[in-house]
């Protein structure tokens, strides 16, 4: 179905992130997975690889999480073709204790070993009570949320987040030592959707004039979010070996110029996980009572929007968006792969 209203850029810096675009063609998720997964495989990827990638972008899609989704495919796989990032990274734990480790992404997409790694930081939250993960030498991890949602089936809390690559040069806005700022907490649920709370400390503060007005009406705000920006970087990336200054990086794979950091801890150090468990089901119905900010359709826990739009999603299909929908085309076009709206490869120019 394309509904056709106005055709607004999802990537409009002006248009509010995560907003259902206007103008959009609904896609079962299991089409757009499977076109995800063929354009990994195309631009070099292992098939199961190519799938693990698929199937987390689809799910943000699915979340309403369309800024970290398919859409982000189309510059993936032209840098895994073009040899920016290593399509077939040899992950490595390069240095473990009981509760920490450090993983090392060879070079590829930062997704595998962020999700490899948590999925080892799980084993050793659970037997240490606290853990910690570094990874380092890789590209865009892409939502902090994806790595949080992991530890939710195993009575943890976490916290995620990520730095990349900057390059200060003296007179720039302070705001650009912030980078990415990428964060992501969770907590589990019973009965109610888990608490995933997952965020851009800087998305809204990119632009210039928009970020001097908020400086000027609640300074603290862009204080605050310009200072957790400053943990992403110093957290998820120096401590990942990014150097501050680009001249000092060293890599084989000029893309992988991204760390990430995860920690999770266990409930039962502190509560009886089920207890626990109960309150925030508490804690979620109570907060549904609440009168919403202006402009939003109601009350949730952190978490709670995106798991009803899962479900609406799941059913409905996935609205892409027109711009979307083209770059992915594009792409499809470039790696000869052809996609489930159109019975033969679109015009690139088109």
């Amino acid at each position: 179905m394309v509904c056709d209203t106005s055709d607004r850029d999802l990537h409009d810096p002006h248009r509010p992130v995560n907003i259902p675009p206007e103008t959009f063609t609904r896609v079962p998720a299991a089409a757009l997975r499977t076109l995800a997964a063929q354009l990994g495989e195309a631009a070099g990827l292992r098939p199961e690889r190519a799938g693990l990638l698929a199937d987390l972008l689809t799910g943000n899609d699915l979340r309403g999480n369309v800024s970290h989704g398919t859409v982000q495919l189309a510059t993936y796989v032209r840098l895994l073709r073009d040899g920016v990032l290593n399509p077939d990274p040899r992950l490595e734990v390069v240095r473990e204790t009981a509760s920490s480790l450090l993983v090392d992404g060879d070079g590829g997409l930062g997704y595998f070993p962020a999700h490899d790694g948590t999925q080892l930081l799980v084993t050793k939250a659970r037997e240490a009570g606290v853990a910690v993960l570094v990874t380092r030498h890789h590209g865009h991890v892409g939502a902090a949320g994806l790595y949080s949602r992991l530890t939710l089936g195993h009575d943890l809390l976490s916290f995620v987040t990520s730095g990349h690559q900057l390059a200060l040069t003296a007179g720039d806005p302070v705001a650009t030592a912030a980078g990415g700022s990428p964060m992501s907490f969770s907590a589990p649920t019973q009965d109610e959707p888990p608490l995933v709370l997952d965020f851009g400390a800087m998305h809204d503060l990119y632009e210039g004039p928009s970020r001097d007005l908020l400086a000027e009406i609640a300074p603290g705000l862009v204080h605050r979010s310009i200072g957790l920006g400053m943990v992403c970087q110093s957290w998820g990336g120096l401590l990942a070996g990014v150097p501050l200054d680009p001249e000092r990086a060293r890599r084989r794979w000029s893309g992988a110029n991204q760390g990430s950091m995860v920690i999770a801890l266990r409930i039962d150090l502190f509560a009886d996980p089920a207890e626990f468990r109960a309150e925030m089901d508490a804690y979620a119905r109570a907060v549904r009572t609440l009168t919403p900010i202006p402009g939003a359709t109601g009350s949730f826990l952190p978490g709670g929007p995106e798991a009803a739009t899962e479900t609406a999603y799941a059913v409905e299909g996935i609205p892409v968006g027109d711009d979307h929908r083209r770059q992915l085309e594009r792409a499809a076009v470039e790696l000869g792969v052809a996609v489930p709206w159109h019975p033969t490869l679109p015009d690139p120019t088109g």
